[in-house]
């Protein structure tokens, strides 16, 4: 990258090397990597007026030829910004979606609507988003994440001590160990692996070649996990307990299904901001 370019000049090209590389969406990833370089918001980048320096623009040159190759931006800057968190990323944590932040909406507004407070189980936590998000909102509940992955509950505590949330890990395949809370939850929470074993490959590389694949392979259908959750909740889960669920696209009613065939009673389906059924909603009648 030629050093003594403004910002927005560098940024257009970076954008004309990402759009030639195949990148999607090459001005925003240009833009969003100058910006966190900079320390600026994407809406100052052309009223930025120093020039970079030699250092910043060999940075911006390398970060622009990783995004070239289909890393992800938050991958390259090693965090990514959920609701009102930023989270610190590693190798074993799925990026969290803004697709996932409807998820983390739901459960809260099924908090408020139980008065508050409660026994919340975020389950397959990764970075720990949806269950920080709800800790630091409304510190009242006693929030509670497993995940299978040492390493992302590396991450997800590190990030809840740095978002300054109260959150209880415990390292479990789904509900495994977790005899503490057994009948106390009121609300569960989860946005597990859900994309079809065989539809793997065919991911942008965004996702196939830097999310870890275990976070990804919800089996053969898709529908896995959500048999397993469905299977193995029940001795935790409150009479009446809630349960809020990501799903993927096309899967809502037979997540519902799925959920009602094991005896809970199915609630519906909530949008994400695209408009896409994105949140399975079920509860608990014991």
């Amino acid at each position: 990258m030629q050093t003594g370019l403004r910002a927005r000049d560098a940024a257009r090209r970076a954008t004309r090397e990402l759009q030639e590389a195949g990148v999607p969406e090459p001005g925003a990833s240009a833009e969003i990597l100058i910006s966190e370089l900079l320390g600026i918001r994407r809406g100052e980048i052309s009223l930025y007026e120093p020039p970079l320096d030699d250092e910043q623009a060999r940075l911006y040159e390398a970060w622009i030829e990783r995004r070239s190759n289909r890393e992800p931006v938050q991958r390259i800057l090693g965090r990514a910004y959920f609701r009102n968190l930023v989270l610190d990323l590693n190798e074993e944590t799925l990026i969290p979606r803004p697709d996932t932040e409807s998820v983390a909406g739901s459960a809260i507004e099924i908090i408020d609507r139980r008065g508050g407070g409660g026994v919340v189980l975020d389950v397959g936590t990764g970075s720990g988003a949806v269950a920080i998000s709800i800790a630091q909102e409304r510190p009242s509940a006693t929030v509670h994440a497993t995940d299978l992955s040492k390493k992302a509950l590396e991450a997800a505590e590190r990030n809840a001590g740095e978002n300054s949330a109260a959150v209880h890990f415990h390292h479990a395949d789904l509900f495994d160990g977790l005899a503490i809370l057994e009948g106390a939850v009121d609300l569960l929470v989860s946005n597990p692996p859900y994309v079809e074993a065989g539809a793997l490959e065919k991911l942008a590389p965004e996702v196939r070649d830097w999310d870890p694949r275990w976070a990804l392979d919800g089996g053969p259908d898709g529908l896995l996990f959500y048999r397993r959750i469905f299977e193995e909740a029940p001795p935790l889960l409150k009479d009446g307990a809630d349960v809020v669920l990501e799903v993927g696209d096309g899967q809502g009613e037979s997540v519902l299904d799925l959920g009602q065939d094991a005896g809970f009673v199915p609630l519906g389906l909530r949008e994400d901001l695209a408009g896409s059924p994105r949140t399975a909603l079920l509860r608990w009648d014991g």
